[in-house]
């Protein structure tokens, strides 16, 4: 509990009408949630004004209205703070509401196209076992040390990231990693947050459907990075072509790690590959590591120079990293008593896609064959749809294009954008099933003694969502199913 004029000190108020000596008792931009006492914020949104919504907040007892055009009609009990941007605002009076919790821990971020679920997670266990009390806030779940809470986005609304900020202090962990999309970046849900690092993993067409152009989603990631006090460390993919110019304008201490790159603070060299793990030379060290191909060698290094630049000790980073093992549905092989090997994985960008096949392509034998199945989600990029396709059918030998989350799409629609990519190809030289689990199971009835099938773009998901509705849907049972 805080009073409004506590709440307000960080942000710039163009106008007050009412008493900032209010007492606050929650902080929230759904009006849903608004009980007596909430300190309601009227953002506005991609599909939603929350201006809309301030009568329905005052009648449920909301005590301050922050918002960026003032009603005609005000309240005498309500206390209206008009600001420029009630989304920067509504950052910066979170992280006040819950006493600044980033502050008290060493918050570390990564954004990027891919790899930041990985590199997460992964700091976060490896973190855990060096002895240290850990939070991760990720794609797939959020952790306060052992605790396990749910995940739906994957960087959550500014409210809650602080209130699971604040849970980590008393909880005791020392440390927090979590991943920062673009769209958090330009909607401000970060932008109050203090970092202790933040690293760049690297840029790829993605969320063009948001953003527009591929130089404002570039603009978007940097902000990220401009944005890092000079206590920080910046991180960056030196290999990635927008790597340097992240870290151009930062004040945090700039460092990079790479695969090819000479002059970098972290390097490593791939010297085998398996399906099960891969031996690297890392700093001049040899190392074995249960996860395969260059994109996972890249998460590795990020982790390492990650520690390092944490303050940790060598030997013991590198004797633990060793031991560390995939996030969920990241190259998650499984195999069957068919001879059959299985690759569920989460690539639904044509960067992400294409290592994923590239990697499988420079592991296999000359007498394996690679059978993917893949498909593109609804209600997002279009543009990508037929660039997938194309990488799909470019590095497989058999492929099956299906449903990915059609959301509100007709998932004929998305499979003709993404048969538009392969143009001057038959229809008989590759499948199209609609249906997920029937494209899973053609792909592995396809599939003879050493073949490898791999089903990309959903990975840890549990659901395939359909018209608005989320349906039990998991590729790991399914793939298992037809083994």
């Amino acid at each position: 509990m805080k009073k409004i004029g506590e709440l307000i000190q960080s942000i710039e108020v163009l106008q007050c009408i009412g008493d900032t000596g209010r007492e606050v008792f929650s902080v929230c931009f759904d009006s849903r949630e608004v009980c007596p006492g909430s300190l309601f914020v009227a953002q506005r949104g991609t599909q939603v004004d929350g201006h809309a919504f301030i009568g329905q907040a005052v009648a449920q007892g909301a005590v301050c209205i922050v918002l960026e055009e003032m009603p005609e009609r005000l309240d005498a009990n309500v206390c209206y703070l008009q600001v420029r941007d009630a989304s920067l605002a509504l950052a910066f009076i979170a992280d006040a509401f819950y006493g600044h919790p980033s502050s008290k821990l060493k918050l570390v971020g990564i954004t990027g196209t891919n790899g930041k679920t990985t590199t997460v997670t992964l700091l976060y266990r490896l973190f855990r076992a060096l002895g240290h009390s850990a939070g991760l806030l990720s794609t797939i779940e959020n952790r306060i040390g052992d605790r396990v809470i749910p995940s739906t986005h994957t960087t959550m609304d500014a409210v809650r990231i602080n209130a699971m900020l604040r849970e980590m202090v008393e909880s005791g962990c020392q440390y927090a990693f979590m991943e920062v999309s673009s769209h958090a970046i330009v909607q401000h849900r970060v932008a109050a947050l203090q970092f202790a690092g933040g690293i760049f993993s690297n840029i790829t067409h993605d969320h063009l459907d948001y953003h527009k152009t591929f130089q404002a989603y570039i603009e978007a990631k940097k902000a990220f990075f401009d944005q890092l006090p000079a206590t920080a460390f910046a991180l960056s993919n030196a290999d990635d072509s927008h790597g340097r110019v992240m870290l151009q304008n930062t004040k945090a201490k700039s460092h990079y790690y790479g695969l090819k790159s000479g002059a970098v603070d972290f390097k490593a060299k791939i010297l085998e590959l398996h399906l099960d793990g891969m031996q690297l030379q890392l700093d001049g060290q040899e190392l074995w590591s249960r996860l395969t191909g260059d994109f996972n060698a890249y998460n590795l290094l990020a982790i390492y120079g990650t520690a390092l630049l944490l303050g940790e000790e060598r030997q013991e980073v590198l004797r633990h990293l060793s031991a560390l093992e995939a996030a969920e549905g990241r190259f998650a092989c499984y195999s069957g008593c068919n001879g059959v090997t299985a690759i569920v994985d989460y690539a639904h960008t044509p960067d992400a896609l294409q290592h994923v096949l590239q990697t499988i392509r420079n592991i296999r034998q000359a007498s394996q064959r690679i059978i993917t199945v893949v498909g593109c989600g609804g209600d997002r990029d279009k543009s990508k749809r037929p660039e997938m396709a194309q990488i799909a059918f470019a590095l497989s030998d058999t492929l099956v294009l299906t449903s990915d989350n059609p959301r509100t799409e007709a998932p004929e629609a998305i499979l003709a954008d993404m048969k538009r990519g392969l143009a001057e190809k038959s229809d008989a030289d590759y499948f199209v099933i609609a249906d997920r689990a029937e494209a899973i199971k053609l792909a592995v009835r396809l599939a003879h003694a050493g073949d490898i099938v791999l089903i990309a773009g959903k990975g840890h998901e549990k659901y395939q969502e359909i018209n608005g509705v989320k349906h039990h849907f998991d590729d790991v049972e399914i793939v298992k199913k037809y083994l």
